[in-house]
């Protein structure tokens, strides 16, 4: 089965799509934005709510989401620690 991650509100996006997750924030993702909604491939999934994460979908759709970049990665499971190396007290 493939997994999904929650992306706010009850909206989901398949993990296996995803390409990218950004901050809304930067020129470049704006124009990644204002090109995707000029040629009908946006999706905005923020209810009217202001948008905190830009994802990108290997199918070239923009997904518009309200939660932070940083949430969406803790919800796909990809946040991984460094290992704890063992003291070398020796």
């Amino acid at each position: 089965m493939n997994s999904v991650i929650n992306i706010g509100y009850g909206n989901i996006v398949m993990k296996n799509r995803v390409v990218a997750v950004l901050d809304p924030e930067s020129a470049p993702v704006k124009r990644t934005v204002q090109n995707a909604r000029d040629a009908g491939s946006i999706i905005d999934a923020t209810y009217g709510r202001r948008t905190r994460a830009v994802i990108i979908c290997d199918s070239g759709h923009v997904v518009l989401a309200p939660i932070t970049p940083e949430t969406i990665a803790a919800r796909a499971g990809d946040r991984q620690e460094a290992p704890e190396r063992p003291a070398d007290d020796e």
